[in-house]
């Protein structure tokens, strides 16, 4: 099947179901939760072994309590992520509370960019949704990284283009962004910067969710060329559909002279994460696997 006739499939698809209400759209979640979690066990060994490592003091029934809950926001995020094709500011406005705008609004007072890091938790697809709620800096842009499958790379860019975002290529980072300050001044960039990075890429580590951790601290340096403002977005789920997200400053730890920023980022995530562990991508191999 060729590449356009694949998009016009996926399109279709996932325009007839983002018509549907949520309430509708949470029972078919709901459904999948059934499938991924009981009938193909998705990633359940990777799930599995991340959760008992991270969290090694919790018990075998604390452990799959988290883990059932984690295999519901997964589908949430996959039906969520549809809706966004078509869902209105207003009703974008309703589900999501966010805090903290202020300080995007003070750093495009100064003319200074924004690097505002978040992880994979909750629903990230939703996090451009932000820009509804600050009127400066005009420009927002998010990286990522493009998908084997072309037709549905186009599907995702064309969903996440939902508030106005542009998708930039992480390995055209830097470029792009040094075009935009040149060009607009003030932007916000997202990062999310928890993914598993190769002994190849860094030798730079931290202490991430009781792991030694490798990372890629291409934000924080990309972020001093072209001296940017570092905030973290702190997000936390009310109750299904709903999300709450605050933008806090990142202030690094006092001697700390090695991409001080990324680490205290990961800090922050961390506790982020042990608020409520279900919301993390667990599915996701972060660490080398130990079996």
């Amino acid at each position: 099947m060729g590449e356009k006739m694949k998009y016009g499939l996926y399109m279709t698809l996932f325009r007839m179901l983002s018509w549907l209400p949520l309430w509708a759209l949470y029972g078919i979640s709901s459904f999948l939760k059934f499938i991924f979690k009981n009938i193909i066990h998705y990633r359940r060994n990777v799930i599995r072994e991340n959760l008992h490592s991270c969290y090694p003091e919790k018990t075998e029934a604390e452990l799959l309590e988290i883990e059932d809950k984690f295999y519901g926001q997964l589908c949430d995020n996959i039906v969520e992520t549809v809706k966004l094709l078509n869902i209105s500011d207003k009703q974008m406005k309703r589900r999501l509370n966010v805090r903290g705008a202020e300080l995007v609004e003070a750093a495009a007072d100064r003319n200074s960019p924004v690097i505002l890091y978040l992880g994979h938790y909750c629903n990230w697809e939703w996090v451009p949704a932000i820009t509804l709620y600050y009127d400066r800096p005009k420009v927002s842009a998010q990286l990522y990284k493009p998908l084997h499958d072309k037709a549905f790379d186009r599907v995702m860019l064309r969903v996440r283009s939902r508030f106005h975002s542009l998708s930039i290529e992480k390995d055209r980072a830097f470029r792009e962004m040094l075009r935009l300050r040149n060009n607009v001044g003030s932007f916000i960039t997202g990062f999310i910067a928890d993914n598993r990075t190769s002994w190849r890429e860094t030798k730079y580590h931290t202490m991430f969710l009781r792991h030694d951790t490798m990372f890629y601290p291409g934000g924080e340096e990309i972020g001093r060329r072209i001296d940017a403002t570092f905030l973290y977005l702190d997000i936390s789920k009310p109750r299904r559909g709903h999300y709450d997200l605050e933008f806090k400053p990142i202030i690094p730890d006092e001697g700390v002279e090695e991409y001080p920023y990324t680490r205290k980022y990961f800090e922050m995530l961390q506790d982020t994460i042990d608020r409520d562990p279900a919301y993390w991508l667990w599915s996701h191999r972060r660490w080398p696997s130990k079996s």
